[in-house]
């Protein structure tokens, strides 16, 4: 999409196409695609056909708003998801700022939930396009801000109270993972690191490339752990950060929280840590919390004698130890009538599906197994997931 073809969608004229697209969203899209361009452009027709499949494609990210806001493909694999933008910006007012510039702000998603903690935004970027649909999306949610093309490098941003980064980490042949592949490039991460500011990062950062004095948060969405927040200057109150958001709200821990704990003999009970934990490396945090240990110095299961419910792993019973061997397990399996099994796995080089294929269980019975090291050893376990209510 091009600047031109998503001024034209603003107009009384493309919001009408739009509109008419979104109702036949449910048609063949040759069909679609035949019905609208009786009365617009090709051009207009694929542009307004576009924002309907992205707006659905949004939603998972953007809930309700998405069905207001405007995106490009790219944009939209690199926004926020709202639920993080929204702590993001709750610690920022938490803080006190007033003044927030986004440096690299795409499709506008950490403006929006910035603006709606009423704080004072602005955004910049290199494209036009995402500087046009960041722009609309504010207006699209009545929210206050100001977004303009410029260099991110090139922009004094001392005025304001924090100055927010998001770098860009695809480029034409697909995701960067070198830092200094990024856009703006790591230097220049650095060099904003050196100040009240706050960078989104890609949850595989190394911990050694996090400078000293700065905050790594990795924070999860409902399981699955999205990205790596960096803070710096006095937005920085732990070194490592944890931080679950789900059905239940939000939690967290830091390194605060990790008295440490020690290698142990499996319990009753067996716990799975979030990946955010497990990113932050405070597994033995959530050990101490569940009142034990770890099942291997290595590994990133816990286990204890009591069951927990913590917003930081998911829990199992554990029914009994079943033999490590694949032949000797699937004797062990098919005398419990097993049919449809759950594989964990961590620690060890199994591939579940391949896995589950030559086992050929034809039971009636439903269940789930981990396997992993236990003190260095091959280990398989027969488990029941905890209920999460």
């Amino acid at each position: 999409m091009d600047l031109d073809a998503f001024g034209w969608l603003l107009t009384d004229e493309g919001q009408e196409l739009q509109a008419r697209a979104g109702d036949l969203a449910d048609l063949d899209p040759l069909r679609a695609q035949t019905e609208l361009r009786r009365t617009a452009e090709p051009a207009q027709v694929a542009a307004a056909l576009t924002q309907v499949d992205l707006r659905a494609r949004a939603s998972a990210k953007f809930g309700t708003d998405a069905a207001r806001m405007y995106f490009t493909p790219d944009g939209l694999e690199q926004a926020t998801r709202r639920p993080v933008a929204t702590h993001r910006a709750a610690r920022l007012n938490a803080f006190g700022a007033g003044t927030l510039i986004d440096l690299g702000c795409g499709i506008g998603g950490d403006l929006i939930a910035a603006a709606r903690a009423g704080i004072t935004v602005a955004g910049i970027d290199l494209d036009p396009v995402r500087v046009a649909v960041a722009e609309a999306n504010l207006a699209a949610l009545n929210l206050p801000g100001a977004v303009q093309v410029a260099d991110a490098t090139a922009v004094d941003h001392t005025g304001f109270d924090v100055a927010f980064a998001d770098p860009a980490r695809r480029s034409a042949r697909g995701r960067v993972f070198d830092v200094d592949g990024w856009t703006p490039p790591w230097p220049f991460v650095e060099s904003l690191l050196r100040r009240d500011a706050c960078v989104k990062v890609a949850p595989g950062i190394p911990h050694d490339l996090v400078p000293a004095g700065v905050e790594a948060e990795w924070v999860s969405d409902h399981g699955e752990v999205k990205e790596a927040a960096l803070w710096a200057g006095r937005l920085a109150t732990a070194a490592r950060r944890a931080t679950v958001i789900g059905d239940g709200g939000l939690a967290t821990l830091t390194e605060d929280d990790d008295p440490g704990a020690q290698v142990r003999t499996v319990g009753e009970f067996l716990y799975e840590p979030d990946g955010a934990v497990i990113r932050a490396g405070l597994v033995t945090a959530v050990a101490a919390g569940v009142g034990g240990g770890l099942v291997d110095e290595h590994i990133a299961y816990v286990t204890g004698d009591a069951a927990f419910r913590s917003p930081f792993a998911r829990g199992y019973r554990v029914l009994e130890e079943l033999p490590y061997r694949e032949k000797q397990l699937r004797a062990a399996l098919r005398s419990r009538h097993i049919g449809r099994l759950t594989i964990k796995k961590r620690g060890v080089s199994v591939v579940p599906d391949q896995l589950r294929k030559r086992l050929s269980l034809v039971g009636t019975e439903e269940a789930t197994i981990v396997l992993t090291r236990v003190a260095g050893e091959g280990t398989c376990l027969l488990v029941e997931p905890l209920p999460l209510g």
